[in-house]
């Protein structure tokens, strides 16, 4: 199992699919990253030698931002947002829609679940 980025990439994925589990890479920057490095995209994780890995994950080092450096990076926007009173960084504290979507319905993955109506005893 080829251990990247800090991620261990699972072995019975091709590689081009397995190497989306590291945050900030998706489809088309794992083709990019497996074409540099002149790695065959159809091969299994299991598959690949000491060799290629290394290539790899030199690659990824040197040209992207990934894992707990995104992260922090994203966080850090969106702070700067909240602190600058943004309408945007509003939102988030919040815990709506950040895109303009609409709240009236819909918007549960960012509201939480549905807070019903009170009944009070008499």
């Amino acid at each position: 199992m080829p251990r990247i980025a800090g991620v261990d990439l699972p072995k019975d994925k091709r590689i081009d699919i397995a190497l989306t589990r590291i945050y900030g890479i998706g489809r088309p920057s794992a083709e990019k990253i497996l074409t540099k490095a002149e790695v065959d995209p159809s091969k299994r994780a299991k598959e690949l030698t000491d060799e290629e890995v290394s290539r790899i994950r030199k690659i990824i080092d040197s040209e992207y931002k990934v894992e707990g450096d995104l992260r922090k990076e994203v966080a850090m926007n969106i702070k700067r947002l909240i602190d600058l009173g943004a309408y945007r960084g509003l939102r988030h504290r919040l815990g709506l829609p950040v895109r303009g979507q609409r709240t009236r319905t819909n918007a549960r993955t960012r509201k939480g679940p549905r807070k019903g109506a009170v009944k009070t005893k008499k």
